[in-house]
């Protein structure tokens, strides 16, 4: 897993420098309401991620039991599947991060191309959920099951979109999942998908090296659907291929992008607003202003970044109240769900707090 995830990391180092160098920033409008950096920083950084990580695939895969053994048990012709399905997201991601003129409709139905593929090539389905009638369900309509798997293929890399607004988040959030994926992989003798979440791991982390604190490179939709679309699928066929495993495990490690996502769609809606139209109002958003005050006044650039850089780690911490929870009962049904409500309660609760600026003393030092 150390070699795996070591080429991955070196190769995002590498890709990462050269779009930092080589390649043109690309204009981002200033009317953006989600922008929150000064100057023009390229929006590639899913080129780096996708490259680390499909050539780390390649190489994990290729190498294992031949000239290294890697004990990785990961089938070349499922990372050749995996990596052919994520395409049409990648590519649509990609040639909007370019030009900022895909419409929401249309990513959409990428990441829904790619979510079929995904299933349909690797035979994924979410069969069981821990809850007797719906079990039932999903065993006696198998479709249903496969539906679902496209449901979450299809939108989590659009929550990890809607987190992806400072340098760092995303990309810790991601590494965190990932590393919790990996590590519950390894404890049921699942080596294919905790190799797939290494090497995840070590290409995010050398995307993080151009990208925090000093935000030189930015993952873009391309990256931040290459991140929903593997973490995804990993849990999906962690859960499927592993009955020991609750299948609310997953649900409660992404329970931050996907509450943050459905209390976003909820809250535009409520204000007859379109779900897909952007907007400042996300948890991270009101974090930034509301919370990280300014700390240097030797000019705006430099203001605006630091500001940028200490609001990340505010929502690592959140991440984490959902991570290691998932981490220790990842057996429990019960306790997971619990958990799963308890974290949706208290993201009200703290975004309504920050809203009515009501936020406790402790929090605002």
């Amino acid at each position: 897993m150390v070699v795996l995830t070591s080429i991955a990391f070196l190769l995002a180092v590498f890709v990462g420098g050269w779009l930092v160098l080589r390649m043109p920033a690309g204009a981002y409008s200033h009317d953006k309401p989600q922008r929150f950096h000064e100057g023009e920083v390229s929006r590639l950084g899913g080129v780096a991620l996708v490259v680390a990580l499909v050539l780390a695939w390649l190489v994990g895969a290729g190498l294992d039991g031949w000239l290294l053994q890697l004990n990785l048990h990961l089938p070349l012709k499922t990372v050749l599947l995996a990596a052919l399905a994520l395409v049409p997201a990648m590519v649509t991601g990609l040639i909007e991060d370019l030009t900022q003129r895909v419409s929401v409709r249309r990513r959409m139905l990428a990441t829904l191309m790619s979510g079929g593929l995904a299933c349909w090539a690797l035979d994924l389905s979410i069969n069981r959920m821990g809850i007797g009638g719906l079990d039932a369900w999903l065993q006696a309509w198998p479709w249903l099951g496969i539906g679902l798997a496209v449901l979450a293929i299809t939108g989590l890399p659009h929550a990890f979109n809607i987190i992806d607004g400072y340098n760092g988040l995303a990309g810790v959030v991601v590494t965190l999942i990932a590393l919790a994926l990996a590590h519950v992989a390894l404890q049921v003798g699942d080596r294919a998908v905790a190799a797939l979440m290494m090497a995840l791991v070590g290409a995010t982390a050398g995307f993080l090296f151009w990208n925090y604190p000093r935000g030189q490179l930015f993952a873009g939709d391309a990256g931040a659907y290459l991140w929903g679309g593997v973490v995804a699928v990993g849990a999906i066929m962690l859960v499927q291929r592993n009955p020991q495993v609750s299948p609310w495990f997953p649900v409660l490690l992404l329970m931050y992008p996907v509450w943050e996502t459905l209390f976003s769609i909820y809250r535009k809606a409520a204000r007859g607003h379109s779900p897909g139209l952007a907007d400042a109002l996300h948890f991270h958003q009101l974090i930034f202003r509301r919370l990280v005050k300014g700390v240097f006044h030797d000019g705006r650039v430099r203001h605006l970044l630091i500001r940028n850089n200490r609001t990340s780690p505010y929502l690592w911490g959140f991440s984490a109240l959902t991570v290691m929870p998932a981490v220790l009962f990842w057996k429990s049904t019960l306790a997971l769900m619990l958990c799963c409500a308890l974290f949706a309660i208290l993201y009200v609760l703290a975004y309504l707090a920050i809203v009515r600026f009501k936020i406790p003393h402790w929090l605002r030092h």
